[in-house]
């Protein structure tokens, strides 16, 4: 591919822009779902609920694909490996950005909150928000984005083992709990913001057999064991 980058220098700087790119669809997303999807539909319901659910399982089908092992084989072919985890990183922060862009908006309204149950809403969402924080850091944020990759050269930059503690005690998968409870907690839950909180977490409690099995791969007996510890997925007491 002649527009590959392949010099170190312009890989590093192809991986840097991607992450940045990743952090500004999450901050969209959150001015997003908090002040943007307050519009009046402005066509027929089903033909934009059946619009979003497209978009969003386009967006869903790359990000959990081309997170498999063989679909990251595949790219590496016409890709240098150093910048596998980065192109992942752009495309998927692009389709997300997207998704939140191009949203429709959705009749109906299930409930609207004033007054002091209004803040006390956003200070939940505020709380999710940190739990998710907490529960990322405990991760390579830099392996995540596909930094270290580049930084390393290509080679297994994998350097956080299996974290056990603080939110992974509670359920095996904290970050999405903190997702799930920060789009539960909007103060306006309008029909535009319920199908993006239902599908988005009907995608996660889809996407994580496939990403324990990735798990057990890594990890071996040790997720195992960690598994039998604790029981929950994602939900304490559900799942």
């Amino acid at each position: 591919m002649t527009n590959t980058p392949t010099r170190p220098g312009s890989q590093l700087v192809f991986a840097v822009a991607g992450a940045l790119v990743f952090v500004g669809s999450l901050v969209y997303f959150l001015a997003r779902y908090a002040w943007g999807m307050d519009g009046a539909p402005t066509g027929p319901v089903w033909p934009a609920v059946l619009f979003n659910v497209v978009l969003f399982t386009i967006f869903a089908l790359h990000h959990s694909i081309l997170a498999r092992t063989p679909a990251k084989a595949w790219v590496t072919r016409a890709w240098p490996p150093a910048l596998e985890r980065s192109l992942y990183t752009w495309v998927a922060s692009l389709l997300f950005i997207a998704v939140c862009r191009y949203w429709q908006p959705i009749p109906g309204v299930l409930w609207d909150v004033q007054g002091s149950g209004r803040t006390v809403m956003r200070i939940g969402q505020l709380a999710a928000a940190i739990f998710v924080f907490l529960s990322a850091r405990r991760l390579d944020v830099l392996d995540l984005a596909g930094v270290r990759q580049v930084l390393n050269r290509g080679r297994n930059s994998a350097t956080h083992g299996l974290y056990v503690r603080g939110p992974y005690a509670l359920v095996r998968h904290p970050i999405y709990l903190g997702w799930i409870l920060f789009v539960s907690l909007t103060p306006t839950m309008n029909g535009t913001r319920l199908l993006f909180a239902l599908v988005s977490s009907a995608y996660l409690f889809v996407a994580v057999p496939f990403e324990e099995r990735d798990l057990r791969k890594t990890f071996g007996d040790a997720y195992d064991q960690y598994s039998k510890r604790v029981r929950w997925k994602i939900v304490p007491y559900v799942h």
